[in-house]
């Protein structure tokens, strides 16, 4: 059984250093004649079947009114591989440059969005908006995933969680419970 561990007081603005939900995506999308790419951190799974996800995205973003008003993206999964193209992507704005050409990125065009695939990422999944309701008052947007495009082998991908501070961490070893799951698969 594991021992109760003593704690220590915390700074609360640092709590997502523990909660981030999830990898870090590369968010891609399009309106009229601009493109962009977003580094993001704050999405979760909200529900399976329709497939939702909801994003954090600063309004201060350019990719904010590019998603706004296409109604539409792609979020991209990145592996470590990618790492400081990621983080490079997050310090730069896509009003100023062609994130694509200045990270040499390959543009793949999506099935059900116009918003562009990233080839180089392990998986793609082309999102529309579900739900604008939190938009105003959170910058939540609710995605509904209609296409999914996902690269057969790792099955499980190394991909990076952030920590803050520029720190990451990056998905650990798997770990099998089957024998303890009692819901359907």
């Amino acid at each position: 059984m594991t021992r109760a561990k003593a704690k220590v007081d915390f700074p609360v603005a640092q709590v997502r250093r523990f909660l981030e939900p999830g990898p870090i995506v590369l968010v891609s999308s399009h309106w009229q004649d601009q493109t962009d790419i977003m580094t993001m951190g704050w999405h979760t799974v909200m529900e399976f079947s329709p497939s939702l996800v909801g994003c954090v995205i600063s309004a201060a973003n350019h990719s904010f009114e590019l998603i706004r008003n296409s109604g539409q993206c792609v979020i991209n999964l990145p592996t470590t591989a990618l790492a400081d193209t990621v983080v490079r992507i997050g310090n730069t704005s896509g009003a100023e440059i062609d994130k694509f050409s200045r990270f040499g990125l390959t543009r793949q065009p999506a099935r059900r969005v116009a918003a562009p695939l990233i080839a180089e990422c392990h998986a793609n999944f082309e999102c529309r908006i579900h739900d604008d309701g939190l938009v105003e008052r959170y910058n939540f947007f609710i995605f509904e995933v209609v296409k999914a495009h996902v690269a057969p082998t790792p099955r499980f991908p190394a991909t990076m969680h952030y920590t803050g501070e520029g720190v990451f961490m990056t998905a650990g070893k798997t770990m099998r419970r089957r024998a303890l799951f009692t819901k359907g698969v």
